[in-house]
């Protein structure tokens, strides 16, 4: 039943209680469903590879989940400003299902690379619009603020349970299933979505205009960014790198010109003109560059480099996801109490920089108490960071360009993390057969070279194990070329996260740009809810 204008409900909401609540639960598995499928897949990911066989596609499995969102973030963000963002969320939920079982059914790592493109088109769709539904239910920041727990909560759970589900799903039914467990969550949120989520959309509105080319050229400007960042440093000034420059500098240069001139542009430059909204942006690709740093190359650390097993590294990942709820719970209990708000982005920041340096300082013998304690840290200085730059936009925004500006927040954390994933795995990969054939030569056995160039022999028990016993029969210690290529991965993913060390310090000292904004109390004018479908 839609609410009615006399039914009594608490300032700064748009529905009463019961129904704000049955509706934030709806929105609570789709973060859910999120937040599991980066958490549950980053820990599985080393094994993935190592049984798919395609350590080159290693970064391209998070990086084009990332491209895609990237895409269909602003748009949907857009056509949810016209139109509502209720069916949008819906479809988004079912395209992100249907993804995950591709997914799991992947038998080759460029089927899973494709599948995990269309996975980003659903999870675009639910981060334009599931998370532009919130100040829509509650305009009021404090009030939002409260009511945000409930998704800082479920994100939570999810992460809690992420990265240990993923090991145990990992070790005991094998890697797929990691992938199929979004359907039960996947099924609750459209049930969820269905029945309670009101249809809400601003009352005046027109036809919404699509910015399809300005959507084709960012993609060809991202695609070819990523992939001259791994092929450069391989293939120097070849022909194939010089043809993707040319790509970059005119895709680039031609999206300038056509945002500036199209009536809704899916990159509003203006937007990036304002001296409130720039600064916040900015920070928030530093803060997605550190995290999908983190999160994708610390698993391979403590799989590939240390010896760890799935549950193992599960353990010791879930405090960086964890700690993220814990912190965005403590700055909603702090943020609207500081007389500037702005502390929070400092310390956040601060404590990943310094998660990044501890991480570059572990080896084998470090203790795991101490390892976690670094995942603690990247955690909490990210539940500091993300939930503000989110809120501050929409302050900054107003009601006109709320979805649009909550769309670009994401949308330019993922680039951040498309960036991260890419710049970090392309050092990984580059110092790692360096530094491995180096190692090789000095223990006369270059003859091994094309066995141990690919890390996922670290993680693949069973192709460790053949090559041990290959080498025993031939009168070898395959064991120490084993460790060589160890300490080769560890050192190589040491340098990997310099540069995610490098981002994170880089938005702290950011952060001095960013305006003091006042989260001030009184609700904004807000659209009026429509009942639910079949109500």
């Amino acid at each position: 039943m839609a609410p009615s204008p006399s039914t009594p409900h608490s300032a700064g909401q748009v529905l009463p209680f019961r129904q704000s609540l049955v509706a934030m639960l709806g929105l609570c598995f789709c973060t859910m469903m999120v937040a599991l499928d980066q958490t549950v897949v980053g820990t599985a990911l080393p094994t993935i590879v190592a049984e798919l066989k395609g350590f080159e596609y290693y970064a391209w499995v998070a990086t084009s989940y990332l491209l895609t969102s990237v895409i269909t973030v602003p748009i949907f963000g857009r056509l949810g400003d016209f139109y509502g963002r209720k069916r949008f969320v819906m479809a988004a939920i079912i395209v992100f299902t249907a993804a995950s079982v591709l997914c799991g059914a992947a038998n080759s790592m460029p089927f899973l690379v494709i599948a995990r493109a269309l996975q980003g088109i659903g999870g675009g769709m639910l981060v334009g619009t599931a998370f532009a539904c919130v100040p829509e239910l509650f305009p009021d920041p404090h009030v939002r603020l409260r009511w945000q727990v409930m998704l800082s909560s479920a994100f939570g759970i999810a992460n809690a349970i992420g990265p240990s589900l993923g090991g145990f799903l990992t070790e005991a039914y094998g890697w797929r299933s990691v992938f199929y467990v979004n359907l039960p969550v996947g099924l609750l949120g459209v049930w969820f979505v269905g029945r309670h989520l009101p249809h809400m959309r601003a009352e005046e509105h027109s036809k919404a205009s699509i910015d399809w080319l300005g959507a084709g050229l960012i993609t060809a400007a991202l695609g070819s960014l990523q992939m001259l960042v791994e092929w450069l440093p391989a293939d120097g000034l070849s022909r194939g790198v010089v043809t993707l420059l040319v790509v970059l500098v005119i895709s680039s240069a031609a999206l300038y010109w056509w945002e500036r001139r199209v009536s809704h542009p899916i990159l509003p430059f203006e937007m990036f003109r304002d001296k409130s909204l720039a600064p916040l942006f900015v920070l928030s690709v530093f803060a997605g560059f550190s995290m999908f740093g983190l999160l994708f190359y610390a698993p391979l650390l403590l799989q590939g480099g240390f010896g760890l097993s799935p549950r193992e590294t599960g353990l010791l990942i879930t405090p960086l996801v964890v700690c993220i709820t814990v912190g965005s719970i403590v700055n909603g209990r702090l943020i609207t109490r500081l007389p500037n708000p702005n502390v929070m982005l400092y310390g956040g920041f601060l404590l990943l920089a310094l998660a990044c340096a501890g991480i570059i300082t572990t080896h084998r013998g470090t203790p795991h108490l101490l390892i976690a304690s670094y995942m603690f840290l990247a955690g909490l200085g990210l539940g500091f960071v993300m939930p503000n730059l989110t809120v501050f936009a929409q302050e900054v925004a107003g009601r006109a360009h709320l979805g649009i500006a909550t769309a670009l927040m994401q949308s330019l954390r993922m680039i951040g993390g498309m960036l991260g994933t890419a710049i970090v795995g392309t050092l990984v990969n580059h110092s790692y057969t360096g530094r491995v054939t180096d190692a090789l030569t000095a223990n006369d056995g270059t003859r091994w070279t094309s066995q141990l160039s690919d890390p996922q022999i670290l993680v693949n028990a069973q192709a460790q194990n053949d090559f041990l016993m290959t080498l025993a029969h031939m009168g070898q210690n395959g064991a120490l070329f084993i460790e060589s290529a160890r300490s080769s991965l560890v050192a190589a993913i040491h340098n990997g996260q310099m540069v995610s060390l490098a981002a994170a310090l880089a938005g702290l000292w950011f952060v001095r740009r960013v305006p003091l904004i006042r989260l001030t109390r009184g609700a904004k004018t807000a659209p009026k809810p429509q009942p639910p479908v079949g109500e």
